[in-house]
C-alpha cells in the first residue's frame, strides 16, 4: 500500500479591489517621491535643464495669451460699433416704416371718405359690409381673446444652460386657434392686432412668428368677433385641449376670456391677383344692383362695422 504524497501547495491572490485600496499610489510614483525624499533626482545639468525648459514653456504661453487678450481688446470697439450701427439702422427702419403705415391709413381714409361722398347711401352701406366681411375694414362686436405665452425654459441638467423649450409658442399653434375660431363661427379674427383675411398667411421665419409678412412677438392674443356660442365651441375643440395639455405638461400659458365690444383693425390692403366684372356691361344699374346684391350678415350677427376713420 502506498501513500501520496503531498499535493502542491494552494496560493490564494489577494482581492484586486482591496489591493486597489490598500495601495492607491502606482509604484513608480512612489520609487519617484522615495528618491526624491532621499536626493536621488535629477542633478547638475539635468535639473538645469527641465527647469530652463519649464520658465521657456510657462513664458511663450504667457506671451500667446497677453497677445490674444490684445487682439481681443483691439477688436472689441470694431464690433460693438458694428453692433451698435446694425442696431441704430434696424430702429431707422422701424421708425420709417411706421411713419409709412400711419401715412397709408390716414390715404386710406382719406379714399374712404370721398369715396362714401361719392355713392349713394344704399351703395355706401353695401360696401362697407362686404369690407366688414372681407377683413378689409374695422368691425366691432362681442367675442372671446384666445391668450398664449410661451413657457419657461427648461435648464440642462448638465451644463445649465437653456435647453429645448417644450412650451414655447409656434406658428403652428397660432395656425390651429384661428382655424378653431373660424371652425367655432368666428366672423372676424386678429394676432396681435394683425386681422387676419382669406389670403392670409401665419409662418415662422427663424425665432420669429409672422403674421401677413409682419413680426408679432409673445404674449400672442388672438382676438376673435362671432356668436355668444364661440367660447364653448372653442374651448370643446381639439386645438384648444392640444394646447392644454401643453400647458400642464410644459409651462405654456393659455387661457381664454369673452371680451364685451372688441374693436379689430382692418387689414392691410391685399394684393389682387385678377378681378372679374360684377354685372354685364349692358346691364341696367338699378336691375344689376338688385340682382347681384350679396347677402348681408344676419340680424343676429355680433360683426358690424365700425364708423371710425371713415
Amino acid at each position: 500500500m502506498s501513500t501520496a504524497g503531498p499535493g502542491p501547495e494552494r496560493t490564494y491572490a489577494p482581492d484586486f479591489l482591496t489591493e486597489l485600496f490598500r495601495n492607491p499610489l502606482d509604484p513608480g510614483y512612489s520609487d519617484a517621491a522615495e528618491s526624491r525624499r532621499a536626493g536621488r533626482g535629477p542633478t547638475g545639468w539635468r535639473r538645469s535643464t527641465i527647469r530652463v525648459v519649464t520658465v521657456i514653456t510657462l513664458a511663450a504661453l504667457g506671451f500667446l495669451l497677453a497677445i490674444a487678450y490684445r487682439q481681443t481688446i483691439e477688436g472689441e470697439p470694431g464690433r460693438s460699433q458694428a453692433r451698435a450701427g446694425l442696431v441704430a439702422q434696424i430702429k431707422q427702419r422701424e421708425s420709417e416704416t411706421d411713419q409709412l403705415t400711419r401715412r397709408a391709413d390716414e390715404l386710406r381714409a382719406d379714399v374712404n371718405r370721398q369715396r362714401d361722398a361719392a355713392l349713394s347711401g344704399s351703395d355706401a352701406a353695401r360696401l362697407r359690409d362686404l369690407e366688414a366681411v372681407t377683413g378689409l375694414g374695422r368691425v366691432r362686436g362681442d367675442g372671446v381673446v384666445v391668450r398664449v405665452a410661451d413657457g419657461p425654459s427648461e435648464a440642462d441638467a448638465v451644463t445649465g444652460a437653456g435647453g429645448t423649450n417644450l412650451g414655447r409658442v409656434l406658428d403652428r399653434d397660432l395656425q390651429d386657434i384661428a382655424n378653431a375660431l373660424w371652425s367655432a363661427g368666428a366672423e372676424a379674427i386678429s394676432i396681435n392686432g394683425q386681422r387676419l383675411t382669406a389670403t392670409s398667411t401665419i409662418r415662422a421665419a427663424g425665432g420669429a412668428i409672422l403674421v401677413d409678412f409682419r413680426p408679432v412677438t409673445g404674449p400672442y392674443e388672438v382676438s376673435a368677433i362671432g356668436p355668444g356660442q364661440l367660447e364653448r365651441r372653442f374651448r370643446a375643440s381639439d386645438a384648444a385641449n392640444v394646447l392644454r395639455q401643453v400647458a400642464a405638461e410644459h409651462g405654456m400659458s393659455f387661457g381664454v376670456r369673452e371680451v364685451d365690444d372688441l374693436l379689430l383693425p382692418a387689414a392691410s390692403e391685399p394684393q389682387l391677383r385678377y378681378a372679374v366684372p360684377s354685372v354685364s356691361p349692358s346691364a341696367s344699374p338699378s336691375g344689376a344692383a338688385r340682382s347681384n346684391s350679396p347677402a348681408s350678415p344676419g340680424a343676429g350677427s355680433s360683426l358690424s362695422p365700425s364708423g371710425g376713420g371713415r
